[in-house]
């Protein structure tokens, strides 16, 4: 864990010392916890995203060699359709 300081006005200190008083934690852990809710995410939406990523490719019978993949995405029409306009 690292130290550092913060500079707050004064509503915002009041409300945090507040909530503090009343949750029995501290004016740190408040920051702390609002920090990596807005930052890091909850816990459970990052492990939802991770469940919902999970087996997303395992329907796909082939696994394509990477550099032919991306010849055949050449291989389309863009290039003469961005010559017609």
């Amino acid at each position: 864990m690292k130290r550092t300081q913060l500079y707050l006005d004064d509503d915002l200190w009041n409300v945090l010392h507040t909530r503090a008083r009343s949750q029995g934690t501290s004016i740190s852990d408040l920051v702390r916890q609002a920090a990596r809710e807005r930052y890091m995410g909850k816990l459970e939406g990052r492990r939802e995203a991770m469940q919902a990523f999970v087996g997303i490719r395992k329907s796909r019978s082939e696994s394509p060699d990477s550099i032919e993949y991306v010849r055949n995405l050449r291989r389309g029409s863009r290039i003469e359709r961005l010559g017609k306009q």
